[in-house]
């Protein structure tokens, strides 16, 4: 991780956000990750939260790249996420941010199914739609970068334990569109390194697109859980392609 850049605020230091803290702080970066409360067991830890629609934090950290790793469609974030974000965003530009990432989804581009890249159109025909794609633009106006995840896997989350005996909501014969933790914590520092010359939109999914019953197929043998069930076994692949990121000297290196 060879770069110039040694400061770094991360908004949303939970799954993916906290992992993030921790290896920039192992390579030597100064780093502040933030959550709602006060209480904090990390010392890079900062709370940042809204409070009767005003900003309560504790982030100081100036000439900084910021990530923004808060889930959208988390339970604390479901009902004001546009002003946590723009709140974030004025905060960086105050502390004169170097530049901004948000962590977005794979679920902005629509449902049918087709081959989607960054240049795809958006429908926006979904609240969840609506909610990632306005997201993104609150960034790219203050000149920021987009990253798509697709669906997360690593560390406690394996998906062989999450959809073990569920019915999906979906074809056996869609295929999947994943992508490993530590791909994406790559894939920051990639664009960090590459801020002023890389893509505005990125995706970030794993070139692996296998189909859903072989994949959970496999996942579920190897967690020793039962194989979901699935609403249909219609052929439709609604596939995300990921390798735009790859000419950043990126690439990934974790099985899904």
């Amino acid at each position: 991780m060879e770069t110039k850049a040694n400061k770094l605020v991360v908004l949303g230091a939970g799954w993916l956000g906290h992992a993030l803290c921790v290896q920039a702080k192992h390579a030597g970066w100064e780093v502040q990750g933030t959550h709602q409360s006060d209480e904090h067991s990390d010392d890079f830890q900062r709370q940042f939260t809204l409070v009767d629609n005003k900003l309560k934090h504790e982030v100081d950290l100036r000439d900084a790249y910021w990530v923004c790793a808060i889930p959208p469609r988390s339970r604390n974030t479901q009902s004001n996420y546009p002003e946590i974000l723009a709140s974030a965003l004025n905060l960086a530009k105050q502390l004169n941010s170097k530049g901004f990432i948000l962590c977005s989804s794979t679920g902005v581009y629509d449902q049918e199914a087709g081959v989607y890249s960054e240049s795809s159109e958006i429908s926006c025909t979904n609240e969840r739609q609506i909610k990632l794609y306005d997201a993104e633009e609150q960034v790219l106006e203050q000149d920021g970068k987009v990253l798509r995840l697709a669906g997360l896997l690593g560390p406690n989350r394996e998906p062989g334990r999450f959809v073990a005996g569920k019915e999906l909501n979906t074809s056996s014969q869609q295929v999947v569109n994943m992508v490993h933790q530590q791909d994406v914590i790559n894939a920051i520092f990639s664009v960090i390194e590459n801020f002023n010359t890389g893509q505005n939109i990125y995706n970030v999914v794993n070139p692996s697109h296998p189909t859903k019953a072989n994949y959970y197929a496999l996942k579920c043998a190897q967690h020793g859980g039962e194989m979901p069930t699935f609403i249909s076994d219609e052929v439709a692949e609604r596939k995300v392609l990921g390798s735009a990121i790859e000419a950043l000297g990126f690439s990934y290196q974790h099985t899904i």
